[in-house]
């Protein structure tokens, strides 16, 4: 199986990849979010958004073949 994942603001240094690039993930049996993150060494508390197909997902989505997954950290603005 084989997911798509994108990540955003400060969270590309630990997969290796540009702003928003799409890097496709290979995975065996069951993974939820908190285990990519944990594949990645992303710390939970640095995501507080997680999108699967467009949706918001806890970190305890069990993610299924083709899924695409965006992640966010906190963003502050003012």
């Amino acid at each position: 199986m084989h997911i798509e994942l994108r990540v955003y603001t400060g969270l590309e240094k630990y997969v290796g990849v540009r702003h928003g690039e799409m890097t496709t993930v290979a995975i065996d049996g069951t993974l939820t979010i908190a285990d990519l993150l944990h594949r990645f060494g992303i710390p939970p508390a640095e995501v507080t958004s997680a999108l699967v197909n467009g949706r918001h997902k806890e970190l305890d989505y069990r993610l299924q073949d083709k899924d695409r997954v965006s992640l966010f950290p906190p963003v502050g603005g003012g």
